[in-house]
């Protein structure tokens, strides 16, 4: 289980944009978190992510506490997730080609044996034909790159799944296409899902729940879309 208690987080000795969240999420579960822009969704997603420390509160993983964040996570802890921000282009290395992109994190990790088949394997999953792959981000278009970083995030067989507003600049065709790949990685592997948006109809079509950015301490959760 992935477990937020009571966080508190923000950046620069500022106010906090976080203020006492709580959140679950099960292996193998959607859940949904709905709120406007700003309220500090993706600062929570970061968090939940182990990519920002908090100032106060607890996240637990597997029923271990986290101590430690970013690259000096254990391994075993720093590669369970797998994230897909909401701009791909901020995300994105402006040098690499795509494949390299997809690569980066088996790359990072050691992992370089098998690399080109697992590139391929992924790039066909989310919907990139191999010519796609030789392209840098600034030749390809928004859904395009990020089907590439889906399938960056996707490339270590993470347990945890974190969306912060992963669909927010595509079309409602490539939306569709890359929750469907979403929902088949979840399926098929267990994976856990946060999904963060502030859109209503989609999260509560694809999350098993979904819980309000002003519900984060109770967690009430929504009745799911029939």
């Amino acid at each position: 289980m992935l477990e937020l208690r009571a966080i508190t987080a923000g950046y620069d000795r500022g106010a906090p944009c976080v203020r006492d969240a709580s959140l679950t999420v099960e292996p193998g579960e959607a859940v949904g978190l709905l709120g406007p822009s700003g309220c500090g969704k993706s600062t929570l997603a970061r968090v939940a992510a182990l990519l920002h420390r908090p100032e106060s509160g607890t996240v637990i993983l597997d029923g271990t506490p986290v101590r430690r964040w970013r690259h000096a996570a254990p391994r075993e802890q720093r590669t369970a997730f797998g994230v897909v921000f909401q701009q791909p282009r901020l995300s994105a290395d402006p040098r690499l080609r795509l494949a390299q992109l997809i690569a980066e994190p088996l790359l990072a990790t050691g992992r370089r044996e098998g690399s080109a088949e697992r590139v391929a394997e992924l790039a066909e999953v989310v919907g990139l034909t191999p010519d796609l792959l030789s392209r840098r981000p600034h030749e390809a278009s928004d859904g395009q790159l990020q089907r590439a970083c889906l399938a960056r995030a996707l490339v270590l067989r993470p347990r945890w799944l974190v969306c912060d507003e992963m669909t927010a600049m595509l079309d409602a065709s490539t939306t569709a296409a890359l929750v469907t790949v979403v929902e088949d990685y979840r399926r098929t592997t267990g994976a856990g899902v946060l999904a963060i948006g502030h859109d209503r109809p989609l999260l509560r079509r694809w999350c098993d729940r979904t819980v309000h950015w002003d519900d984060v301490g109770a967690e009430e959760p929504e009745a799911r879309r029939s």
